[in-house]
């Protein structure tokens, strides 16, 4: 990996990094039931969950975020601070999607700085006003953390912006990103003051706190942990330009569930998860999960809502109708088009004010008779960028006003000042038509509020002297790269960049039917109001309480060093193989049976040279020499190679290509499976996998005696996977009625006769033997791959299918910490190497003579 890690979290963010002061211990220490305090401090890594007390009560959810849903001035008069709910953050509400006795807790930033001295002070009006818990980052920390790498780095990144020069975006900076880790790891000392691992659930949001669950995950195996990404999340050849991208990727994926706005934000994500870490993903009943390590992570698609409560409260203000009265009076005879949008170069002022000069242009006899009001916010970030998209603006708004302005009208109206609630919500309700223009967004609540301002309310209807029964209209004008666009399937969608196209749709939403403003309002509506953010806080909750149901029913292990550090969740009866305890079974058994995979196995998988190493065959030599053991290499690869890599080991047995070809040692002929020998159906495959091979680049066809494998392995991920799904379809709709089994593994797709497979041969062997009388009581199998998965359950089926008084102990292992059928793991090639050397070294091997010679020798003695 070119991108540079950190070998200890601890070291990252304790004073060698950025000089932070000591983290305080979290402020208050919580009383989570009464007469119990917390005491969680501290990062014990060594990968359990028991020192962790479990204290019965009621389920709570701890929401983190950036910023808390809080507004904070200091009073004139007293001096001290005035803490006040921001009803506008759509975090405050995400309560009502609880269950009424949920306690939710919040941990983030203020927006405001506030002193050392006063911060103990402000702790505590904080946790018991508001259930708050402030992080409280030092000012260089949260200078570098929040306007550094979030808005400079990773904010322009997500939306497709790349420093290809120093003048077009900050390139990558290590110490903003040092800052990155270290507020994460100020927030979650603060998670982990608050936590009752046993009831609460975390769910953190946004780009900001990204590897959060990594720390959280470290400290807490089975801490239950929701994220949903606010931005979007861009595909993958821009994400992998960021040189920091797996240990981002790798702290989503410690979460349980991982929340995006629209599928494409989730199919970006899944693509560099295949890409880069090479995982998979699958749908599973609608959900669609992640098999990470043993680990299922689930992935949700639901956009965000609003709240209909508070903004119809805003509406029925008598200060909405007055204004909108006013307005009404002000824009008499003419049709508003608005546009609300932040000062941000990714919302598209510049091009949406072009797109309606253009439709000035094109349709002149609309001069006068159409405005655009644009409402401008402050802009989040700061730079230079912000600044060149403030003074396009203007400069548009400017030529265009002169052009085609007169005294009593100007073409476009442009807001630039803090606009109130009350009054946005006026021009909302009042604007024929609503246009978000945006390059890139990641969801963008704007159409949902105006849409709900244009349906009004009784309250406001009576003020404005309109029937509740007269038929309501809204038209909407798109960009289809903002996250609401799919959910809005009545809205005109436009691509902003093309600023013709875009003047046109804005033209046929003013002119419009009035029947067809009506239909699209009702489709509108209807799916916002039963969509809001309480319907969308109650679907993430539900779906991480389900992803997180198994969480007890593994056991766990941690693996890997600082922002490197993933679980592997497994069975908790697997368990490592240990060779202290094999060698012993293995000393006093009298007839032992050896199965063992090949590649992954004895060689590794990624190793160039496949010939067995020195130590393999030592080791294989001795075991074969025994005449108690019975030893068989069973692969998928073909005869021939495995003859001349393991001609050393005379008495060693082969099963080639599953099963196949089977030879009990050097001497023995080749015997075939039993299976028709008829192949004329490879001249049917053969020419169909030649065309799929032609049309993927870097994908092969390995031609076996037995069988035809397509590997696509060194082909692009995605459209390797897919030309392997419509191959699977293609052969097995040509194969219907020849006798062989079309399978697809990992990378390849398979083709060979039926009957055919690694657990059919393992059971023929072990058959072989009871008939002969050597009923093994020791049997070691070892593999690595799905394949070795029917092995662990052949010798299992076949060996307690036969009645017998011998007791076989059973050794069924894989390679890898994994999901397996197999009781027992080794980590690597090596341990497998040592384990046989281990067995070697207690084996007595003997000369094996043929049956005339031993009974000669026999009667000399």
């Amino acid at each position: 990996m070119g991108s540079k890690s950190f070998g200890n979290l601890l070291d990252l963010a304790s004073g060698d990094l950025l000089d932070l002061p000591p983290t305080p211990r979290a402020l208050p220490r919580v009383m989570t039931v009464p007469g119990i305090i917390s005491d969680v401090d501290g990062y014990g890594i060594t990968g359990g969950d028991s020192d962790v007390i479990s204290l019965p009560c009621r389920e709570r959810k701890i929401i983190v975020a950036n910023f808390l849903p809080l507004n904070c001035k200091r009073d004139s008069e007293t001096g001290k601070w005035k803490l006040s709910l921001d009803n506008d953050s759509p975090l405050l509400h995400l309560k009502d999607g609880f269950a009424p006795d949920t306690e939710v807790i919040y941990v983030g930033s203020l927006k405001t700085h506030i002193d050392v001295s006063e911060q103990d002070e402000v702790s505590q009006n904080l946790f018991e006003e508001f259930n708050c818990v402030a992080t409280f980052l030092p000012q260089d920390v949260h200078k570098k953390f929040y306007l550094g790498f979030c808005k400079q780095q990773l904010w322009p990144l997500f939306h497709y912006m790349l420093p290809m020069c120093p003048d077009h975006g900050e390139r990558f900076d290590r110490g903003l990103w040092q800052a990155y880790v270290s507020a994460n790891k100020i927030f979650a000392d603060k998670v982990m003051g608050v936590i009752n691992l046993e009831e609460d659930y975390i769910w953190i949001h946004d780009y900001h706190l990204m590897v959060l669950p990594t720390f959280l995950r470290r400290r807490f195996h089975r801490v239950k942990l929701g994220f949903f990404l606010h931005s979007p999340f861009p595909s993958s050849e821009i994400y992998r330009t960021l040189p920091v991208r797996e240990e981002l990727l790798r702290g989503l994926l410690n979460c349980d569930l991982i929340g995006f706005h629209t599928f494409d934000y989730a199919r970006h994500f899944l693509s560099c998860c295949c890409r880069m870490l090479g995982l998979e993903y699958e749908s599973k009943r609608g959900h669609i999960a992640l098999d990470y390590l043993g680990r299922t992570v689930f992935l949700k698609i639901l956009p965000i809502g609003i709240h209909m409560g508070r903004l119809e409260s805003v509406l029925n203000l008598p200060a909405t109708a007055d204004k909108l009265k006013e307005i009404q009076e002000k824009y008499r005879g003419k049709k508003v088009i608005l546009g609300i949008d932040d000062m941000d170069i990714f919302k598209g002022l510049s091009l949406k004010i072009l797109a309606f000069e253009h439709l000035l242009q094109q349709y002149p006899r609309m001069l006068g008779k159409i405005v655009l009001i644009q409402i401008v916010n402050p802009a989040r970030g700061s730079g230079k960028d912000v600044q060149e998209a403030k003074k396009e603006t203007y400069d548009t708004v400017k030529r265009i006003n002169e052009r085609y302005g007169s005294p009593d009208y100007e073409p476009v109206v442009l807001i630039d000042r803090p606009v109130p609630r009350f009054e946005k919500s006026a021009y909302y309700a009042m604007a024929e038509c609503c246009i978000v223009n945006a390059v890139r967004d990641g969801m963008n609540l704007v159409p949902y509020k105006y849409t709900v301002c244009r349906q009004g309310t009784p309250n406001m209807n009576k003020s404005l002297g309109v029937s509740d029964d007269s038929p309501r209209t809204s038209t909407l004008v798109l960009s289809e790269f903002i996250g609401c666009s799919p959910s809005l399937s009545g809205a005109i969608r436009v691509n902003p960049w093309d600023v013709d196209a875009v003047a046109d749709s804005m033209y046929s939403a003013i002119t419009m039917s009035d029947f067809e403003k009506q239909l699209r309002h009702k489709k509108h509506f209807h799916y916002i109001s039963t969509h809001d953010v309480a319907y969308w806080a109650r679907s993430f909750s539900q779906d991480l309480e389900r992803a997180s149901r198994d969480h007890y029913s593994k056991r766990c292990w941690g693996v890997g060093w600082g922002l490197g550090f993933r679980l592997v969740a497994l069975s908790p009866n697997f368990r490592r193989l240990s060779v202290e305890q094999t060698v012993t079974a293995y000393r006093r058994s009298s007839k032992r049976a050896i199965f063992l995979d090949y590649d992954g196995t004895l060689v590794p998988e990624t190793s160039i040279v496949k010939d067995p190493s020195a130590e393999v065959i030592s080791a294989l030599k001795t075991l074969c020499s025994d005449p108690n053991n019975t030893i068989f290499i069973v692969s998928g690869r073909g005869k021939v190679s495995l003859s001349e890599w393991l001609a050393p080991c005379e008495n060693l047995g082969i099963a080639a290509e599953h099963g196949y070809f089977t030879r009990w040692n050097n001497s023995s002929d080749w015997e075939t499976s039993g299976i028709s020998d008829d192949l004329e159906w490879k001249k049917v495959v053969e020419p169909i996998m030649r065309l799929y091979t032609e049309t993927t680049d870097g994908s092969s066809i390995e031609a076996k005696e037995s069988a035809l494998v397509w590997h696509h392995q060194d082909a692009d991920p995605d459209f390797g996977s897919c030309q392997a799904k419509e191959l699977l379809d293609h052969l097995e709709t040509v194969l219907v009625n020849e006798p062989v089994i079309v399978n697809r593994g990992h990378q390849i797709v398979e083709v060979k006769p039926q009957g055919v497979s690694k657990g059919l041969v393992t059971g023929k062997i072990l058959n072989r033997m009871l008939e002969d009388g050597r009923v093994p009581d020791f049997v070691v199998c070892i593999g690595d791959d799905r394949s070795d998965e029917e092995m662990f359950e052949s010798i299992s089926a076949t060996l307690s299918a036969r009645s017998s008084s011998v007791s076989t102990e059973i050794f069924a292992c894989t390679v890898g910490r994994k999901p397996s059928k197999a009781k027992y793991f080794l980590d690597e090639v090596s341990d497998v190497v040592k384990l046989l050397q281990g067995l070697a070294s207690t084996s007595s091997p003997k000369p094996r003579y043929p049956s005339h010679l031993r009974v000669s020798f026999e009667s000399v003695v």
